[in-house]
């Protein structure tokens, strides 16, 4: 497997634009990496950028401290795979 398969490119800043966010996926899409991680937020925004790729959409949940119940977590993850979320990285 190419070592960029192994990489999830990746932004969670909590104040990243909806420019930053398809400048990652065109990075992603580009570069062959396995995933785009991203705060679920950005979801359909991830969604367009990677339309037509093999680059996975990959979405973290109770991020950043995990500090929630386990319902919301599973609330938040549903929702998520909902909106096209592949992936999840759980806190």
């Amino acid at each position: 497997m190419k070592p960029s398969k192994y990489i999830d490119h990746t932004i969670l800043k909590p104040n990243a634009t909806s420019d930053q966010i398809i400048k990652l996926c065109e990075e992603a899409v580009a570069n062959d990496f396995a995933s785009v991680c991203i705060n679920p937020c950005w979801i359909p925004t991830a969604k367009a950028a990677l339309a037509g790729s093999d680059v996975k959409l990959c979405v973290v949940v109770g991020f950043p401290l995990g500090a929630m119940t386990t319902e919301a977590k599973v609330f938040e993850t549903k929702d998520a795979i909902e909106k096209g979320a592949q992936e999840v990285d759980m806190v």
